[in-house]
């Protein structure tokens, strides 16, 4: 049989899943032991200082800052003349996204990690980006950043409760859930810190000083983005070891986890008719999850479980990078549109 020294059953001891490929002596390396190991990814946990958390926390707070100087009255007034496209992007987002995601998770059977850190991303508020790219795609930015706004006021309360509900309704993920005995009141306080405290700063400075603030805000919007894609790189690169394996998997679960976010915030739009500008903002606001404070809450809460943190990480990426496709897309479409109608005029 194998023969495993003594620090590695210790080692594995960790976790009862561990495998153990082969055990082999190097006699050219004073005859050590050397084994190799293959971690679940359930198992894996990424490594990050109290002093990087501090940082991702202000990041994050910068990014909310960002939205929070957009924010004019008139936003808001836009909710009250299209309750109905506002009520339906909040439905989509923290209904029916996360319940198709528990659907996606249960038909792939993905590991019990990365199927929460997907509940998580779908709970997760919409990031700024969303405004940038229905810009991009034509669509209705003044619905965009009104929808961002509200969803984000809404997130404060709603999304520990969310990620609870929606957690519980999978065995895998309910009991990971009990594993980590989830802090709910301490997840609300956070999130009340990252979002509701820009936006207590960000609103009345906007309000008061509207040209300061035009001027400042694309700025504020760049440097929270880039910090928090420096971030995410930064992490996990030091923390590629144990999750090599399983970059294959997280690739392409993420991939189609934002297609299909893309498609439900669309396919609602039109299913009560709202017109495509709308759709596309719709879209976006669905697709576009900020998901930095995901991999905040998870390096907090799940003691940075390795599935959760990189699905959250790679979403940050991925959505970015499908949703400038897809608004590129959109724009060549409405190009080709035009050129024809006056073809036709001619």
């Amino acid at each position: 049989g194998e023969q495993i020294p003594p620090m590695i059953n210790a080692y594995m001891r960790l976790s009862r899943r561990m495998q153990v490929f082969d055990t082999v002596i190097n006699t050219d390396f004073g005859n050590t032991y050397e084994t190799a190991l293959l971690m679940p990814i359930d198992d894996v946990v990424l490594n990050f200082s109290p002093g990087s958390l501090v940082i991702l926390n202000v990041v994050l707070a910068v990014i909310i800052l960002g939205i929070a100087l957009e924010v004019r009255p008139a936003d808001f007034r836009t909710v009250a003349r299209s309750p109905k496209a506002i009520l339906l992007g909040i439905a989509a987002q923290y209904l029916l996204l996360p319940a198709v995601t528990v659907g996606i998770a249960l038909a792939l059977q993905v590991p019990a990690s990365i199927a929460l850190g997907m509940i998580l991303v779908a709970c997760c508020p919409p990031g700024g980006i969303s405004n940038v790219l229905t810009h991009r795609a034509h669509g209705d930015v003044a619905l965009s950043a009104s929808m961002t706004a509200v969803s984000n006021l809404v997130a404060i309360i709603v999304m520990p409760l969310n990620v609870a509900f929606w957690a519980a309704l999978s065995p895998s993920t309910d009991s990971l859930m009990r594993d980590f005995s989830l802090d709910r009141g301490g997840m609300l306080v956070q999130v009340l810190l990252i979002i509701g405290v820009p936006f207590a700063l960000g609103m009345p400075l906007a309000r008061r000083f509207p040209e300061l603030t035009d001027r400042l805000r694309p700025w504020v919007q760049r440097i929270g983005l880039v910090a928090l894609l420096a971030f995410i790189v930064a992490g996990t690169a030091s923390n590629l070891g144990p999750l090599r394996e399983h970059l294959g998997t997280i690739f392409l679960v993420v991939a189609l986890h934002d297609a299909v976010a893309l498609a439900v915030g669309y396919w609602a739009a039109a299913a009560v008719r709202l017109d495509e500008a709308s759709r596309r903002a719709v879209t976006f606001e669905v697709g576009a999850r900020n998901t930095g404070l995901g991999l905040g809450l998870t390096l907090t809460f799940f003691s940075g479980l390795g599935g959760m943190a990189m699905v959250a990480a790679w979403w940050g990426i991925w959505d970015i990078l499908a949703g400038l496709a897809l608004a590129a897309w959109w724009r060549r479409r409405d190009a080709r549109k035009a050129a024809r109608a006056q073809e036709a005029a001619l």
